[in-house]
């Protein structure tokens, strides 16, 4: 790497590393909100709040890389509509279903919410990593979107706000919320770090995605192991589980699936743009 490119990487590694001072101080606020106030997670107030603006932004980020594409207009408009329609029909099928339930293990002898986490990927993976449209679409798009938007995973330190309360058990809650409160905190170094163009950026982009997965099959597979149904293979001590209700399923129903997608995007535009 030549010396400008070294530069540059020294540069741009201030600003990433200076984001921590205020992603840090924040997810702490948080922790203590949920940790001395269990009311407000329990209204369902925040879940809605971060899952419409994370919504939002999916939105707002899909058309301006339409924009950027040589499509006509109508073919933008149609395009737009095809992801995002879908998208949001998920997302208000999975609320309903939460709202009224349908994911509690005393309800359906089905693994329902196991198949809530799977299911989407499964299908929606394949779509997303094969598409062309879609190709078209990330390689008009800043790889850094895709990236920065996951900052809303530090919302996952809720789960170790619950283990101090006793709420939950420390061996799902403390290796899920610490994975999820990690990967939300460097989504913003590892944006800006591949914003600047170099080798290590893009590496850094590529093991933060890889650790942003890792976090879900570790979570996944202890919440399966551990929750009442057909895969409990352990029985926590002390408090149970408590996700398979509003508002805590929204998590592994709707925002896991969602956000595994988002991670393989990414590592897919991260190869088209290598």
């Amino acid at each position: 790497m030549n010396t400008d490119a070294v530069s540059a990487a020294v540069i741009a590694s201030r600003p990433a590393w200076r984001s921590l001072t205020w992603t840090v101080p924040f997810t702490a606020l948080w922790t203590w909100l949920i940790y001395s106030l269990p009311v407000l997670p329990e209204s369902g107030v925040p879940a809605v709040a971060v899952r419409l603006m994370a919504h939002g932004l999916m939105a707002l980020g899909l058309w301006l890389a339409l924009e950027n594409t040589k499509l006509t207009p109508t073919q933008r408009q149609t395009t737009w509509l095809v992801f995002m329609v879908p998208f949001t029909l998920w997302a208000a099928v999975a609320w309903t279903a939460a709202i009224n339930g349908v994911f509690r293990t005393d309800v359906s002898p089905l693994p329902l919410l196991p198949a809530a986490i799977l299911l989407p990927v499964i299908v929606g993976g394949p779509l997303l990593l094969l598409s062309k449209r879609v190709g078209q679409l990330l390689d008009a798009m800043p790889m850094t979107w895709l990236i920065a938007l996951q900052l809303y995973r530090v919302f996952g330190s809720q789960w170790l706000a619950y283990w101090l309360r006793v709420m939950m058990p420390g061996l799902w809650a403390l290796p899920a919320g610490t994975g999820d409160v990690l990967t939300g905190l460097f989504a913003v170094p590892a944006a800006i770090a591949l914003a600047t163009g170099t080798a290590e950026g893009r590496k850094a982009a590529m093991l933060w995605n890889i650790f942003g997965l890792a976090d879900f099959a570790v979570a996944i597979t202890l919440g399966m192991i551990m929750s009442p149904g057909p895969f409990q293979l352990i029985i926590p001590e002390g408090p149970g589980m408590a996700i398979d209700t509003f508002p805590n399923v929204l998590t592994p129903a709707f925002v896991v699936p969602s956000s595994i997608l988002l991670h393989m995007l990414s590592l897919r535009q991260l190869r088209r743009r290598g």
